[in-house]
């Protein structure tokens, strides 16, 4: 579980994250505007959370950019603590929040399907 915390600490200054825990399950939350479901994905493997987003922007074609301080993309690695198991995983996003629900149980690799709230 530190591991977890640590890593989570790691990631771009733009991505806010935080992590609740129940007596049956972890939750992941990590906020990424302009990502949906179709854009975003995540995997449970050799036990590590993968977790690669890309997130939409539309501008407006009188503005142009003065700063861009948020990423368009991300790719990342979790480690988890080794009493998670990516079989009951879920995921889901709404309107640029990901809530990632990881059941406490023996872990195995699986694809964890992202679906719109």
């Amino acid at each position: 579980m530190n591991a977890l915390r640590d890593a989570l600490r790691d990631l771009p200054e733009t991505v806010f994250a935080d992590l609740l825990e129940s007596d049956d399950a972890y939750l992941l939350v990590l906020d990424l505007p302009g990502a949906t479901a179709e854009t975003v994905d995540v995997a449970v493997e050799e036990g590590r959370l993968r977790i690669e987003a890309r997130r939409e922007k539309s501008l407006p074609t009188e503005f142009r950019y003065l700063t861009e301080e948020r990423s368009l993309f991300l790719d990342a690695e979790l480690p988890l603590p080794p009493h998670v198991s990516g079989d009951q995983a879920e995921a889901t996003i709404d309107r640029g929040v990901l809530e990632i629900q990881l059941p406490k149980a023996g872990a195995t690799g699986t694809s964890v399907p992202v679906e719109d709230a």
